[in-house]
Order: structure tokens, then C-alpha cells, then sequence
């Protein structure tokens, strides 16, 4: 190993070369760079499906950014392990002067970076962390007391009025580009950290135009294809989020307040952990879930008789991704129709959703429970026939993931609306005088 002094720069939520705030500061900063990722055993641990698409996604980028790489003469050295061990080894192989990476937000990740912080302070060697995943940090928008906004309104117009000048400045990496340490460092391979490949199709990276200037109008229609589909790219940074905001907001409006709540949620959890496992509301902690474990299955599977809930559900199951709109209809069968905790399927979409990102996902569930921060009030009970007139009407969505609706081989719908929703805004209302 080479014991010249490099900085070290760690890929995580940020696998692009360019416009990458941490890496531009890490290649302009006077020593040569090594990069690295880490396969991080303590989340890969919790994946039962040893196809997780995520993970196939995450090793083709790496492996698509190595061989860019290559031509540079180096490449991104890709452990697999617990992140404080791997350090432990790292700070012994290179003499490290600085490590840079870019910030995270979740409580997992703060945990963690404290944790390998302390070890290289040990070592006298600083971690130094930038803004690259957001516009605007957790810290960044506040109200005048100091605290975080809890409506998503009023923090939008703050957010909007802290950046109204911004020109979300990107990053010219590919300036200092010599400036890697010259190591080529063998690329795992699925199998090495336990994985197999998936047959999921990912979405591409690319935001035409006109899907931004379609986007307000045809959004909440699940038959078009007018969504971005780039969830996945923004969970890992494929993609660089200032360059996405500035043509949303050139471009369409409605777009760029998606990435505001995608944010709003982020500063939720950042401030409020928490969320991940209660009720961001505790008044509803009183609600008695049914949590009946034969009807949750149906849901899963996308058999309850409801043909748009349905849909969703295969949709979801077979290519790791469904329909925004679709999303709260069958959240809020789950949590209203059925009266099953919110965790439950927040937990199943965790596990499928290829763009799962666990502020959003925690944020829109429990939006949809009722329990949440702004939350939709617990008496809105989606009418899933009527959702399907104002967004399917043709049927186009549902006949092409339902494909035996219509049949003898459709089932009954499991539970009657007009029951349910009385049951479910009488079983809230009871719980709130508890």
C-alpha cells in the first residue's frame, strides 16, 4: 500500500463524478485522492431479498464509474464490512491526511459518521463533511424561534425565499481530475458481499422537458408515463440535485414543490427520529390497529377485490416501483380500510420500492395514517371506486397489472367501502377521547 499522504474521499449517497460537492473539495485540496465505498453490512444484514435491485443498482453504478476511472489510472476501492472496522484498517493501509464526504441526514447515518469520526480523530485526521444531497439543509430553514417548521406550506415559502437568488452552483470536478491517487483496487462482485443480480429493469437518469411541462397535468394519472421515475437516482446521487432544481424551477412548479416536500420530510426526520418507529402525532398512539395478518397478505399480494389498489400492489411487486397517486390510495386502504398500522406496510414498501427513501416513505405513510406531521386528517377516507373514475377511468392502468379483472377469477372485495370508512373514522374518533 502506498504510504504517500492521500486524502481519502467515501462515496455513499452520491455515486456521480461530477457536481459532486464533497469530491470537488476533496480533489482541489492539495493531496492526491483516493476514493472508496462501502458495502455497509449492518443495512445490506436486514435485505432479505438477495436480488435487492438496490443493491444491483448501486454496484453497476460503482462499476460504471471505475471504468471511467480506469482512465485516470485509478479507481474506487469497494469494501464490504461494518463502516468503524473497515476505518480501523483504512487509517493503517494509506497515510491519510483529511477524509471528505458528503453529509447525511438519517439517524442511522449520524450514528455512524460519529462513530468514524471518533476513530480518525484518534489518528488526528479530520472528517470533513459537505452539503451535496439537498438544496437546503435541516438548519437552513427555520422558523424565527429557532424550531423547524411542522406544515409543509409555510416551510415551502421559506425555502423558496432562502433560495430565490440561489443559481444552485455546481461543482467542475473534472478541473482537478488528475489529482487521483494512482491505484487500481479489484471491484467485488455481487456474490463477494452475498447478492445476485436482479432481473428488476431501474429506471434511466434522464429529465426530458417534457415531462417537467406535462408533469402538473398528467401526474395523477397512473396509465401515462408521465412521472419522472427518478427516485432511485436522487436516493443515491446519481443525479445532482441542484442541477434537478434548477430546471424545475425554471420549467415546472409543481415539480420543483415535489423536491421541497422531499426535503420538508428530510428535516421531519432529522429533527425527529422518533418517526422511524411512532407516530409522529402521539395522541394516536391510542389507535387500536385490527393488524389481521390474513388481509395484510391480500394486500401485499394485491388481491383485496379493489382493482386499483390491486394494480398498485403488482405493480409494486413486480418492477419496485408504483404510481404516486396510487401510493396514497393503497396506504390509506391499508391504514383506513383495513385498520392496519401504518409500520406494517411502510415496512413491506421499504422493502420493494426501488426509490425507497426512509424520510419520504415514513413521512407519506404516516401522512396517509393520519399520524403524522401535516397530516391528512384521520376522517379523509379515500373512496377507491372514486379514485378510479377521477384517475382511471379507461381502466387502462388497472387492466394492465390486473390482468384477470372482469373474470370469475377477480376476488369479491374483501371489505365493503361505506362499513369500513364508518369503522375506521369511529375507531380514530374514539381512540383521540382516550
Amino acid at each position: 500500500m502506498s504510504k504517500e499522504k492521500v486524502a481519502i474521499f467515501w462515496f455513499r449517497r452520491d455515486l456521480r463524478l461530477q457536481d459532486n460537492a464533497g469530491l470537488h473539495a476533496a480533489l482541489s485540496g492539495g493531496f492526491l485522492v483516493q476514493p472508496i465505498f462501502i458495502f455497509d453490512e449492518n443495512i445490506l444484514a436486514d435485505l432479505k431479498d438477495k436480488t435487492d435491485a438496490r443493491v444491483s443498482f448501486i454496484h453497476q453504478e460503482l462499476s460504471a464509474m471505475n471504468k471511467e476511472l480506469a482512465s485516470k489510472g485509478t479507481s474506487i476501492a469497494v469494501y464490504y464490512g461494518e463502516p468503524s472496522k473497515i476505518w480501523l484498517n483504512l487509517i493503517n493501509d494509506y497515510e491519510v491526511d483529511t477524509v471528505y464526504t458528503n453529509r447525511d441526514y438519517e439517524p442511522y447515518a449520524k450514528e455512524r459518521d460519529n462513530e468514524v469520526s471518533a476513530i480518525l480523530a484518534k489518528k488526528n485526521i479530520e472528517l470533513k463533511t459537505y452539503k451535496d444531497q439537498v438544496i437546503l439543509e435541516p438548519w437552513e430553514v427555520l422558523k424565527k424561534d429557532e424550531t423547524p417548521y411542522l406544515v409543509y406550506t409555510p416551510y415551502s415559502k421559506m425555502w423558496k425565499k432562502v433560495v430565490e437568488d440561489d443559481n444552485f452552483e455546481t461543482y467542475s470536478s473534472a478541473l482537478y481530475f488528475d489529482n487521483w491517487n494512482k491505484e487500481i483496487k479489484p471491484m467485488l462482485s455481487l456474490q463477494n458481499i452475498g447478492f445476485e443480480p436482479t432481473q428488476i429493469e431501474i429506471p434511466n437518469k434522464r429529465l426530458s422537458d417534457q415531462t417537467m411541462e406535462v408533469y402538473a397535468d398528467e401526474r395523477n394519472f397512473p396509465a401515462k408515463d408521465s412521472t419522472s421515475r427518478l427516485g432511485i437516482h436522487l436516493r443515491f446521487g446519481t443525479v445532482s440535485i441542484r442541477e434537478i432544481a434548477a430546471r424545475a424551477r425554471d420549467k415546472s412548479e409543481v415539480f420543483y414543490s415535489e423536491l421541497i416536500w422531499r426535503e420538508f420530510f428530510m428535516m421531519i426526520l432529522y429533527y425527529y427520529p422518533h418517526v422511524v418507529n411512532n407516530n409522529f402525532n402521539q395522541k394516536y398512539d391510542s389507535v387500536p390497529w385490527r393488524n389481521n395478518k390474513e388481509e395484510f397478505k391480500k394486500w401485499c399480494e394485491g388481491k383485496t377485490g379493489f382493482p386499483i389498489v390491486d394494480a398498485g400492489m403488482r405493480e409494486l411487486n413486480e418492477t419496485g416501483f408504483m404510481h404516486n397517486r396510487v401510493r396514497m390510495i393503497t396506504a390509506g386502504f391499508l391504514t383506513k380500510h383495513l385498520l392496519i398500522d401504518w409500520r406494517w406496510g411502510e415496512g413491506y414498501f421499504a422493502e420493494k420500492l426501488l426509490d425507497y427513501e426512509l424520510s419520504a416513505n415514513n413521512g407519506n405513510w404516516q401522512w396517509a395514517a393520519g399520524t403524522g406531521v401535516d397530516a391528512a386528517p384521520y376522517f379523509r377516507v379515500f373512496n377507491p371506486i372514486e379514485q378510479i373514475k377521477k384517475f382511471d377511468k379507461d381502466m387502462m392502468y388497472i387492466r394492465k397489472w390486473v390482468k384477470e379483472f372482469g373474470t370469475d377469477h377477480y376476488p369479491e372485495p374483501m371489505v365493503e367501502h361505506k362499513m369500513a370508512r364508518e369503522r375506521a373514522i369511529n375507531t380514530y374518533k374514539e381512540a383521540l377521547k382516550a
